[in-house]
């Protein structure tokens, strides 16, 4: 059987593995991916159905935010519509300013959540930051939640800012301001982290994350913080941006410390265009993992970029066919035919590498280019299996698709 993967990954960073409502983060486990709704909370009907939507294109936790007591006192019903509807994505909140108080005001929301985010740079300020901190941490005891302290460089610690900026202009070779922007990030985690454990939260109960929005900062960052840390890692790239810019920054970076082993969950966080899908950053996400290799979610569609011997678009249209087939099919398939996923097709448009390209799949096909007989051979595992001929040369290598994974995973 071919291989589809790389055979040796880089090692994963062993960090705690967290277990967040049945979803084991860390510890070894498969690399998580997350999605956050945009979707006003205290609108359940909207939110439920959101959350549905990016529970089923792949997402493996789902945040949503719980910004005042409309909100919070939504969750519960968020959660029993899920239940209804055969949907057990956990939950996490996303609290900022004010969750010490939502949360106790709220049990019910307390409770149905499976993870509670909070922000040291937010979670209060002067006097009253360790006393709410602390009170979130004793809920999640009381509650036996998980908890990720998530650091941003939006809103950092400005005490613990001041301070490493005054220590640093005595120090005899200082360090530069962006520097110390990212020593403050990593260090506010470690603190936050160390304090929750001095309170009781156990090591297994807590993920750290440290955003920030720059390609180079974000692997520094990490690097740094999976260096002086063995907590279960968050990766996300904060305001990304919009589509191609978006993808592009998050991948480069996340790219890079994944490769390192650093990142136990990631989170490709996109700015939606105007009425564009939300479940798109679910994709790239899987897209991410899996063209790194490091998990495998639906049948990969290896395609050539066509050249001028390629001007018909039938081999466009059919490699785009097909993939949309394969995503559409693995809600049953990945139930009816373990390890579809691993699936490799290639669609190839002309004589020059379509072949050699086809073999290395699983099954593949070379349509005729510009000018070349009007020919398609087959190859399945490596072998070439029968040539099509014929106006529906798409149709019937679609039927060939759907026989190999009867045969072979069926």
């Amino acid at each position: 059987m071919k291989q589809n993967y790389i055979d040796k990954p880089f090692a994963r960073k062993q960090t705690i593995g967290v277990n967040v409502g049945g979803v084991f983060v860390g510890g070894g486990h498969p690399i998580v991916i997350q999605s956050m709704t945009n979707t006003d909370t205290a609108d359940i009907n909207a939110t439920v159905e959101q959350i549905i939507s990016l529970a089923r294109a792949g997402s493996e936790l789902v945040r949503l935010t719980v910004d005042r007591d409309e909100a919070a006192r939504a969750v519960p019903e968020i959660r029993e519509k899920l239940v209804a509807r055969n949907i057990d994505v956990p939950l996490v909140g996303d609290f900022h300013y004010i969750g010490h108080k939502l949360l106790a005001d709220h049990p019910a929301c307390a409770e149905a959540l499976d993870k509670y985010r909070i922000n040291p740079g937010n979670v209060g300020f002067k006097a009253k930051k360790d006393k709410q901190f602390s009170a979130i941490i004793e809920t999640a005891l009381k509650y036996d939640k998980p908890v990720r302290i998530g650091v941003n460089w939006g809103s950092l610690d400005q005490e613990l800012l001041t301070h490493l900026m005054d220590e640093n202009s005595s120090n005899g070779s200082p360090m530069s301001a962006p520097q110390v922007i990212r020593e403050t990030i990593v260090r506010s985690a470690l603190l936050s982290a160390q304090y929750a454990e001095a309170i009781g939260l156990g090591r297994d109960k807590i993920i750290l994350s440290a955003k920030v929005s720059k390609v180079q900062d974000l692997i520094a960052v990490y690097t740094d913080l999976a260096a002086r840390s063995d907590h279960a890692l968050h990766l996300g790239l904060t305001e990304a941006g919009m589509g191609s810019k978006g993808i592009v920054a998050s991948s480069a970076a996340m790219g890079i410390l994944l490769q390192q082993g650093i990142g136990d969950t990631i989170r490709i966080s996109l700015t939606p265009e105007p009425g564009g899908d939300r479940t798109r950053e679910v994709l790239v996400s899987q897209e991410l993992l899996q063209t790194m290799g490091f998990r495998a979610f639906v049948p990969t569609v290896a395609a050539c970029p066509g050249c001028g011997r390629t001007t018909s678009t039938v081999f466009q249209e059919l490699a785009q066919n097909i993939q949309d087939h394969l995503r559409q099919m693995m809600p049953l398939w990945k139930d009816k035919y373990p390890g579809v996923e691993a699936l490799n097709v290639a669609v190839m448009g002309c004589i020059v590498n379509g072949p050699g390209e086809s073999r290395h799949a699983d099954i593949g096909i070379s349509l005729p280019g510009t000018g070349e007989t009007p020919a398609a051979p087959v190859f399945i595992d490596g072998k070439k299996a029968k040539t099509l001929r014929g106006e529906d040369i798409a149709g019937e290598f679609f039927k060939l698709v759907e026989d190999y994974v009867e045969s072979r995973y069926g």
